[in-house]
């Protein structure tokens, strides 16, 4: 008995050997050529529920490190360039990476060399059911399942509901990988540019979004920088394969967002409310939001900094029912107080507090405070 009548012998019951034969066929070509009739032979079983052992297909949330093969149907969720690598033995090969997604959860497909093809020449989209086949193993960002040349890949025509369980924000702890968060847009930074070690130039940028729990900001990089311009104050927003690590600065967990994280709106309602402390509460060495009403205006100033630039403040008092406080305004904040009178309302949410002159508490408003006027 050959490989393709050991498969077909457990379908017998369910299908006749003419029409599994020429589904293999209607496989191979709708592969491109880039599977064999035993390897199509497999797809099409698994297409009809088995797999080449006869199991059933296994779920995402039970895919463990020490699985070894496994196979399994799939969403994709997102598709990653390849690119080449030179091996220790000096031959070049090539790899390339999915994120793909099931009903239980996600996990990382790493495709190797000639696999990278249904890649490169647009065999694989975003939204497209795939049959997966292929080993375990502890990856970078966690368990990954590689598919090499004997490795099974194909679409199939079961929908797959995708479920990508969400971390509330007051949950996520630094270090934490593959997470998944959804919340609504509170603020937007500027993409800044920067020089790599090598030479070639990398972009930057932030966002805040809130949820129920709290807020977080994200930090975005390169190419992610580009949907920074598709969103808006407001949105739903869902991020999708994260990490967060906790900032130098200020010694808060961010999640950051690389080559294998997605951010995209969403229309998942969120709710979110600011968390605004009373004024008499601020103690230094936290960040702050604040209600209450101009009570105080003081100048523009400009002053030079060590690397010879320009910069400005201005401060301004906000007073609450329980006490008032000095805010410095910094860089282009400073030129609020040109639009502010005593006793406008105002918000300033995630000012630095610290101690200021005569030790008494300030706010400082840098570039990652929102500063809101008649709110």
């Amino acid at each position: 008995m050959n490989g393709i009548d050991e498969i077909y012998s457990k379908l017998s019951k369910s299908i006749s050997k003419e029409e599994f034969a020429e589904k293999v066929n209607e496989k191979v070509e709708q592969m491109g050529g880039l599977c064999d009739e035993k390897t199509a032979a497999m797809l099409v079983a698994h297409d009809l529920g088995l797999n080449e052992t006869g199991r059933s297909s296994q779920k995402i949330v039970d895919i463990k490190s020490d699985s070894g093969n496994v196979s399994f149907i799939a969403k994709v969720v997102s598709v990653f360039p390849t690119r080449e690598f030179t091996r220790s033995d000096g031959t070049m090969g090539r790899v390339g990476n999915l994120l793909v997604a099931d009903e239980t959860g996600s996990i990382r497909v790493t495709l190797w060399d000639d696999k990278t093809d249904l890649v490169n020449q647009g065999f694989i989209e975003i939204s497209q059911n795939l049959q997966l086949g292929g080993y375990v193993k502890e990856g970078y960002s966690g368990v990954e399942v590689n598919i090499g040349s004997n490795g099974v890949l194909s679409q199939t025509d079961e929908e797959i509901q995708v479920k990508n369980p969400s971390t509330k924000i007051s949950d996520i702890k630094d270090g934490m990988g593959s997470i998944n968060v959804v919340g609504r847009l509170l603020d937007i930074s500027d993409v800044r540019t920067f020089n790599k070690k090598d030479g070639s130039k990398g972009s930057v940028g932030n966002i805040t979004i809130g949820d129920d729990t709290g807020k977080i900001r994200i930090t975005l990089w390169d190419d992610k920088t580009d949907k920074m311009t598709e969103l808006h104050l407001g949105d739903a927003v869902e991020v999708i394969n994260g990490y967060a690590r906790e900032n130098n600065f200020n010694q808060q967990v961010e999640i950051q967002v690389g080559n294998h994280g997605i951010i995209k709106k969403t229309e998942t309602s969120v709710k979110y409310q600011e968390n605004f402390t009373a004024i008499a509460d601020i103690v230094p060495g936290e960040s702050y939001s604040i209600q209450g009403s101009v009570s105080g205006l003081g100048e523009i100033r400009e002053f030079k900094r060590d690397d010879g630039t320009v910069n400005m403040v201005s401060n301004i008092y906000v007073s609450d029912d329980t006490g008032r406080i000095r805010v410095s305004m910094w860089a282009d904040h400073a030129l609020l107080v040109n639009e502010l009178d005593i006793d406008t309302p105002i918000q300033i949410i995630d000012a630095y507090a610290k101690s200021g002159f005569n030790e008494d508490v300030e706010l400082s408003a840098g570039n990652r405070t929102r500063i809101i006027i008649n709110p």
